[in-house]
């Protein structure tokens, strides 16, 4: 074994790579491995209309147009723009997600991440779709999901269902999906250089289960694509058996055409490594500035039939009578009329055009959340969920806003107590960072009720001596 940062990569795994690179190309991608690992963040323009990035944080990722490269990491923690969701931290050959949607979608559709968590590829796409898609963002272990759901709150856009599924699951929605996007789990090769845990967990034998449970993966889940649909797959590994010998087995088991991408060549993506001809798209340490990646687009053939399974409701259903409704609607501020529901004490607002897929959804899967969760009710009061804060549909002229100073903001964001000017009224106050909606106190004259939620505050009662920011 060689003898590599704090860890051995296996001698099988040294193996491998050399057979699959050449002996050239090996030397290249050791020595990208042996060096640091590059930060990159992707902006979310709807939330930064009025920030810029700073000089020294330009260069873009190129196929991204969102994207950015930092030429250092900055303690994200300790940004109150980060907990707000004006950017998400997101390594850069994951972003090329942002390139194939934009080749290929351009028109409203519903589109399911099948193994969303933690989100970055979900808020990518959601930036991504066309006005008028609906995203499902999918994730089967529950311990995953909450995370999953808060990074697409923070995220704002109201047209999103959160779910905690298994892929098998979505069959009951036969035809349901115009686009499937399956990042499915693997033996995690494209992430030794940022995670020494994927080293110590890696053996021919997980690999032999990783191209088995990703085949299965996609099986249980294919009837839920339309004919015709897009299967985006993908994985952050480097061997055959996950990449291209499942993209050759999706083709001609369960029945696609394999699609081609048009890239700059100055990119330097590598192309097919098992000697076929099919389009794929790699993206390899050594010869571009992010980690491994592994892509291909494929098209579902249209002659796929699927059986119709009956339909469940999962959920409870709505109660009928909003209390305090005029005012809730007053929340939110829409150029498309907006439906709002209340399933027990949770209002949920979402775009009315939408209704019919989102029933159909709610009878069908577990929804952790869908649309904008707008307020919670308490006996006869309603106070707004940090959702509402966090929407890019927010109307914040229906509310009084106290802006923080930087101090006063981490501190809001640690839900430590808040104490306001006496001149700021009584009630509900936004609590805003650079114009920046952070989230909702109760103002009750000698103190302010923090209530930021408790399970997203921040933890440490440590602050940087020096923080600095990219975004300006």
């Amino acid at each position: 074994m060689k003898k590599l940062r704090n860890m051995e990569l296996p001698v099988d795994f040294i193996k491998r790579m050399r057979t699959l690179l050449g002996e050239t190309e090996w030397g290249r991608w050791i020595q990208a491995f042996e060096s640091d690992s590059p930060s990159s963040v992707r902006i979310n323009k709807e939330k930064t209309t009025h920030l810029t990035m700073s000089d020294e944080s330009t260069e873009q990722v190129p196929w991204c147009e969102e994207g950015y490269y930092l030429k250092s990491r900055p303690s994200f923690t300790f940004d109150p723009l980060f907990h707000a969701g004006c950017y998400y931290v997101q390594e850069a050959s994951s972003m090329f997600l942002a390139h194939v949607l934009r080749e290929y979608v351009n028109e409203p559709v519903r589109m399911l991440d099948l193994c969303a968590a933690p989100g970055g590829k979900s808020t990518l796409a959601r930036t991504c779709l066309p006005d008028g898609s609906l995203l499902v963002a999918n994730e089967v272990m529950r311990n995953r999901v909450q995370i999953l759901a808060e990074n697409l709150m923070k995220w704002g856009h109201p047209d999103t269902v959160v779910t905690c599924n298994d892929p098998s699951d979505f069959a009951k929605l036969p035809h349901f999906f115009d686009v499937m996007l399956t990042d499915v789990p693997c033996s995690g090769e494209g992430m030794f250089r940022k995670d020494e845990g994927a080293i110590a967990d890696w053996s021919e034998e997980n690999v032999a289960v990783c191209w088995k449970r990703q085949r299965r993966i996609l099986a249980d889940a294919w009837p839920c694509l339309k004919p015709g649909g897009l299967l985006i797959y993908s994985t952050c590994t480097f061997n055959l058996e996950e990449n291209e010998l499942n993209v050759e087995w999706i083709a001609n088991e369960l029945g696609a055409d394999i699609l081609e991408v048009k890239i700059n060549p100055e990119w330097q993506i590598t192309g097919n490594l098992s000697g076929e001809k099919f389009p794929v798209y790699r993206f390899l340490p050594h010869r571009i500035k992010g980690e491994g990646l592994f892509m291909a687009v494929l098209r579902k053939h249209e002659n796929d039939e699927s059986i119709q399974s009956r339909r469940k409701d999962k959920r409870k259903q709505p109660i009928e009578k909003i209390q305090n409704l005029k005012m809730v609607k007053e929340w939110l501020k829409s150029d498309k009329p907006l439906d709002f529901k209340q399933y027990g004490n949770l209002v949920v607002a979402s775009h009315a055009i939408l209704q019919d897929d989102l029933s159909m959804i709610g009878k069908t899967l577990k929804v952790i959340y869908e649309g904008i969760p707008v307020g919670e009710v308490k006996g006869k009061d309603i106070l707004p969920h940090h959702a509402l804060a966090m929407s890019t549909i927010l109307n914040r002229d229906s509310f009084l806003f106290v802006g923080l100073t930087y101090d006063q903001a981490i501190s809001y964001l640690r839900k430590e107590a808040i104490v306001l000017d006496p001149s700021v009224p009584k009630g509900l106050i936004l609590m805003t960072y650079r114009q920046i909606s952070l989230g909702f106190v109760k103002n009750i004259g000698n103190r302010a009720n923090n209530l930021y939620p408790n399970e997203w505050r921040i933890r440490s009662g440590i602050t940087p001596s020096i923080v600095s920011s990219f975004l300006l």
